[in-house]
């Protein structure tokens, strides 16, 4: 069966049914009316899987989707469009630019921490684009987003190369530096409000949320403080009740994520309920980088604090370990932000704030090094799901330039088309290109008028020759 689904896509996509830019509108309207309709089946199968209610699946699940949907549908004219790019005098008449073209049959493997954002927001990008998609989901969660979104599938086995989109896998650590002049009563409540929220959203279950907090020792109470009076206030006295809070996908993860307090010392929280998938948003105090909740992703309700002696062991610390998918700075000073994003590098960075960047459409979203490869959001999915083809269409006109690179080969030749390849014209196909050349050939003549004149002995003065 898979291998006819595949088949049949890749006919498709060969016979051109999918370039044609109406066609992909046509199809984004489509997945937006799937997800208008199917709405209460969207929210009821995240409810059963993730405990997640109707508010927190359109906040972090829908609107992203349907904004990708309408950006795409506007702008795919644009993106699509051949971009030309700047020439030299050697390709002054010819036209220079570069093809977006999609990349034939595109595998989507989906993960179960965001079902519907992770898998149709690509989808989005692989539509706008003009592919053909194979859809499936990450197969050890089998819950029911994936009934609701798609029939169970296999994975790609013995096939035909495709180009795949996996999001999901490896180790990947999400780093919070709180600067310890920043907590003073004015600042404080709005660092940890948003500290908590984005730690704690989805029970931690976010491949961005903050994996650790590195802070100053001065502090570390302080942070802890103001962290419990933020989860009375999100969640009340009990979190398990709330129904703001969500659940751990399965048993395997619940129990692995237990597993790495057991070196810890718990500051708030650490209650759990095995039946229920439960475990209560939890702080761990003086945690150490030996630690094994420091060696993997979370991927949890837990939130270690290491403590650091100033701005430059915090860098040293994130630098000494892999690059992460994103990094987080809660600070006013100019200073250290300038020092924070000069002197690391992440997949993506907020500063004081966390999640807040995967919002915005037009920012890359994606990972360096071991965080991952490629990148995506709105135009970004689209180049990235896309082939550019370098295209150069040849005038017939000015042989003569060609001469330059033909045998005889001589010095003079090889001066000329240096000359040539060197000197950059604009990107455009307009009248600056003509103007250049005729410039050039004005000069030309001028230059042979002169030494016409010189030679049949005139003594005309230059400024009275015209060409």
């Amino acid at each position: 069966m898979e291998k006819q689904v595949v088949d049949g896509l890749r006919e498709v996509f060969q016979s051109g049914r999918s370039r044609p830019l109406q066609y992909r509108k046509q199809q984004l309207r489509a997945l937006h009316r799937l997800i208008t309709e199917r709405q209460a089946d969207i929210e009821q199968a995240l409810k059963q899987d993730l405990n997640k209610n109707t508010y927190n699946t359109s906040l972090f699940e829908l609107i992203s989707i349907e904004n990708d949907i309408k950006l795409a549908e506007s702008d795919m004219a644009d993106w699509a469009a051949p971009q030309p790019v700047k020439k030299n005098l050697n390709s002054a008449l010819d036209d220079v630019y570069i093809k977006p073209e999609p990349l034939g049959v595109v595998l989507i493997i989906g993960t179960w921490n965001y079902p519907w954002a992770m898998i149709l927001q690509p989808l989005v990008g692989a539509i706008a684009a003009g592919s053909r998609i194979f859809v499936t989901n990450y197969s050890q969660h089998k819950k029911l987003c994936s009934a609701v979104l798609l029939p169970q599938c296999k994975a790609f086995t013995n096939r035909r190369k495709c180009w795949t989109w996996y999001l999901g896998g490896g180790t990947l650590k999400q780093i919070l530096m709180l600067h310890s002049t920043e907590l003073d009563e004015f600042s404080k409540c709005f660092y940890i409000r948003r500290i908590t929220w984005g730690k704690f959203a989805n029970c931690g279950q976010t491949c961005i949320a903050p994996d650790y907090i590195l802070c100053e020792p001065n502090i570390q109470d302080r942070i802890v403080e103001e962290i419990q009076k933020t989860l009375l206030e999100f969640y009340q006295k009990d979190p398990k009740s709330s129904p703001d809070y969500c659940r751990i996908i399965n048993t395997r993860h619940f129990d692995r994520v237990l597993a790495l307090m057991n070196e810890c010392t718990i500051a708030l929280g650490g209650e759990s309920d095995r039946s229920q998938y439960y475990i209560a948003p939890t702080v761990l105090r003086d945690v150490l980088p030996h630690f094994k909740i420091m060696q993997e992703e979370i991927f949890g309700p837990l939130l270690p604090i290491v403590t650091v002696n100033g701005l430059s062991e915090a860098i040293h610390f994130i630098n000494a370990r892999e690059k992460p998918l994103a990094l987080y700075v809660f600070s006013s000073d100019k200073t250290v932000i300038k020092r924070m994003l000069a002197e690391t590098t992440s997949g993506g960075v907020t500063v004081n704030d966390v999640l807040m960047h995967y919002t915005v459409d037009t920012l890359p979203f994606g990972g360096v090094g071991n965080s991952g490869m490629g990148r995506y959001h709105g135009r970004h999915t689209f180049d990235q799901l896309s082939h550019h083809r370098a295209c150069l269409i040849k005038s017939f006109a000015m042989e003569s330039l060609n001469d330059a690179r033909y045998p005889p080969l001589t010095a003079a030749r090889l001066r000329k088309a240096k000359f040539f390849m060197q000197h950059r014209l604009c990107s455009c196909n307009g009248m600056c290109v003509w103007a250049a050349i005729t410039t050039i050939l004005a000069i030309g003549l001028l230059v042979a008028l002169i030494v016409v004149r010189v030679c049949m002995g005139f003594s005309t003065p230059v400024e009275n020759l015209s060409c």
